[in-house]
């Protein structure tokens, strides 16, 4: 997501639990070999920080 996207999203703290659960559960995927896309962790996590940068403003 972008800043620009991010701006617009009424409740930051629900789309960060939202976005930290589905790291959690992506992170199980992959250590289990059901996922293959790692990349798709990397983007969560800049997700989760861009989110983190918006509320500490």
């Amino acid at each position: 997501m972008k800043i620009q996207e991010l701006l617009k999203v009424k409740d930051l703290h629900k789309l960060l639990a939202e976005k930290r659960a589905l790291l959690n559960d992506k992170k199980f995927e992959v250590k289990f070999g059901k996922e293959k896309n790692t990349k798709m962790i990397e983007k969560i996590k800049k997700d989760i920080a861009r989110i983190l940068t918006l509320l500490n403003k």
